[in-house]
């Protein structure tokens, strides 16, 4: 019995694992909490250049997740649109460019301020600035 063909196999087989592992960015979950404040209802609408999420409603103290597989040539950005009593804020929810290599679950805490993302350490942004501030 020849075992060429097998280590030819073996060896396709593990080329191909290693290279998805490497190639294929790992699916993504954001979570959108609403904390506002008691009895302020967060209306929520968020879309990528592919998807739009549709619109939601979110009471003070839940929440609304969604998911998806980033691309390879790290070009994946949902934004969203925020608004309650009046105020109308937008924010690019997640941005794989900066969100890439801190989160795969993204806990967004969304308050008067701005959002905060809760990752290995708290990363807080105004309204209408994308840079981080460090807390």
């Amino acid at each position: 019995m020849n075992p060429l063909p097998i280590i030819l196999l073996l060896t396709l087989t593990s080329v191909v694992a290693v290279s998805e592992a490497i190639l294929i960015p790992p699916k993504v979950q954001v979570l959108i909490y609403n904390d506002l404040a008691p009895n302020t209802d967060l209306i929520v609408h968020c879309k990528s250049k592919d998807d739009d999420l549709g619109i939601r409603h979110i009471s003070y103290g839940n929440d609304f997740e969604f998911h998806f597989r980033a691309s390879f040539l790290r070009r994946t950005l949902f934004h969203c649109t925020f608004q309650w009593n009046g105020i109308t804020q937008r924010f690019d929810i997640y941005r794989q460019v900066r969100d890439q290599f801190v989160c795969n679950h993204c806990v967004w805490k969304i308050g008067p301020d701005g959002p905060c993302l809760f990752a290995d350490h708290k990363i807080c942004y105004s309204w209408g600035r994308q840079a981080a501030q460090l807390n």
